[in-house]
């Protein structure tokens, strides 16, 4: 039997309910419905720093946030990391490539993968006029060197930018749009393989973050539906803003319609690309022999809680869709153990039979999936970001949040309020649970630089920054 081939579908702000086979009620997602029933799906899966370096770092090394350093967002931190999933699979004899968005420092650092073609989207630290020619992202990123070379304009000169909520449709060739061209490099590295190698291969999409372009055809799949309103707690604040990139709600509720259109309508564009590919696979042979996983770095709040955008640690910014598909995976498997993207370095590389390297915190979810027990409770996710930095734990049944900088804590019953629109912190009846998961908390800050915690009792209103001193001693870091 030949070694199996490995595909990894990777999203960028892609949240974990937005699949018509998790019960979405407007999203189309034929084809990643199809690859679920195909293998496993993980419905408490979660990306425990929800923003898109310190994700990716976690993806690929399969450490912990305060082992890979990077708790907050900070751009131009180097990547130097001992041991990363690539690198395994290329030291195992695999062609390794990928295709699209890495977000790592410096852009063109391959981590492993023998060779990358680029597009990390719009990344205003790599477009500074401080920033080496070399560096700059319209010489670097392979996708936006091409289109100039095409004649095409940058990808924000349709007049939505990139973390923002106005959306409107691709005004330019289909074949031009970022999503169709990961698709059709990722097809075309099918063709020119080397056969006598299996393949690790990852498609990268930018989409669905900002901006929300996809072609108008997919658009008009949403137009004139009715869309289902974003879920407001009674604990959210009661804000609109005006301010097209803000992390608070819309004020104008026909442009949250909009942003919702252009979201959907990004996720749908994708997964017909996946669609392409997955068809490709098929036609090569290989797709039965090989781990095929669809994962996102993160979500997208899109007005849940009169809130956009990610980095907070409610379910639409930090679950994430998590597909699995392969040799010996049952299909239509369904698991509510909470998995983290931590946990696909090893599960990928248990998967091809190779060695897990120990600095791993990760583990491999086949066990999980052949019934095994001994699985973890809980998940704890951070972000650092100014009054929202925040600290939660999470488990398959309920979710307990700590601002760091404010002191205020929240809990969620997921099971009876997977919306998190009661904040039950106050409810005597779940006293108990509650102090279990701060217990469990307070652990897991034990000893960290920050002091937020004696040990004792958590401790607010300490600075935090986007990178752990511990781990990065010579780096200036972002400090909150």
């Amino acid at each position: 039997m030949p070694k199996p081939n490995v595909m990894i579908f990777m999203v960028d702000q892609f949240r974990g309910d937005c699949l018509g086979i998790d019960g979405h009620p407007d999203v189309k997602t034929p084809f990643l419905d199809t690859l679920a029933l195909r293998g496993a799906r993980f419905t408490r899966a979660y990306s425990a720093t929800p923003t898109c370096i310190a994700a990716r770092a976690g993806l690929l090394t399969g450490l912990r946030p305060c082992h890979h350093g990077r708790v907050g967002y900070q751009d131009g931190v180097p990547w130097t990391y001992e041991h990363t999933m690539p690198q395994a699979f290329t030291d195992a004899g695999y062609q390794t490539k990928c295709v699209g968005k890495m977000h790592v420092h410096p852009l063109r650092s391959r981590q492993g993968f023998q060779d990358v073609e680029l597009h990390d989207g719009f990344l205003h630290y790599y477009r500074s006029p401080m920033i080496p020619y070399y560096e700059s992202q319209m010489i670097a990123d392979d996708y936006l060197y091409e289109m100039q070379g095409r004649g095409h304009k940058d990808i924000t000169d349709t007049g939505i930018e990139c973390n923002g909520s106005v959306a409107r449709p691709w005004p330019y060739e289909e074949e031009t749009h970022p999503t169709r061209w990961v698709a059709d490099r990722t097809i075309d590295f099918l063709r020119r393989r080397d056969r006598d190698h299996p393949f690790f291969l990852m498609a990268s999409f930018v989409r669905p973050h900002p901006p929300f372009d996809a072609p108008e055809c997919f658009f008009d799949m949403y137009r004139g539906k009715n869309l289902r309103n974003p879920p407001v707690g009674d604990w959210a604040e009661k804000i609109g803003s005006r301010v097209q990139s803000s992390p608070y709600g819309i004020a104008d509720p026909d442009l949250n319609t909009e942003a919702q259109i252009g979201y959907y309508a990004c996720i749908t564009q994708i997964d017909h690309q996946i669609g392409r590919i997955m068809e490709r696979l098929l036609l090569e042979g290989v797709l039965n022999n090989t781990y095929i996983l669809f994962i996102s770095d993160h979500g997208e709040l899109l007005g849940d809680h009169n809130l956009y955008r990610k980095s907070l640690p409610y379910e639409g910014s930090a679950r994430v869709p998590f597909l699995l598909s392969g040799p010996g995976i049952a299909p239509g498997t369904v698991s509510d153990s909470v998995v983290e993207l931590m946990d696909v370095m090893p599960t990928l590389l248990d998967a091809c039979g190779i060695d897990i390297p120990d600095t791993v915190d990760g583990r491999s979810v086949l066990p999980l999936l052949r019934g095994e027990t001994g699985w973890r409770e809980t998940i704890h996710g951070e972000h650092c970001y100014e009054t929202g930095s925040a600290h939660f734990i999470v488990t398959s049944r309920d979710k307990f949040i700590w601002y760091s900088h404010t002191g205020k804590e929240q809990y969620f019953d997921l099971v009876s309020d997977p919306q998190e629109l009661n904040n039950r912190i106050g409810d005597e009846s779940c006293q108990e649970r509650i102090e279990h998961l701060r217990r469990a908390l307070i652990e897991d800050l034990k000893g960290r630089e920050e002091g937020h915690t004696d040990g004792e009792k958590l401790i607010a209103s300490r600075p935090c920054t986007a990178i752990l001193r511990s781990v990065f001693p010579d780096i200036k870091p972002r400090a909150y």
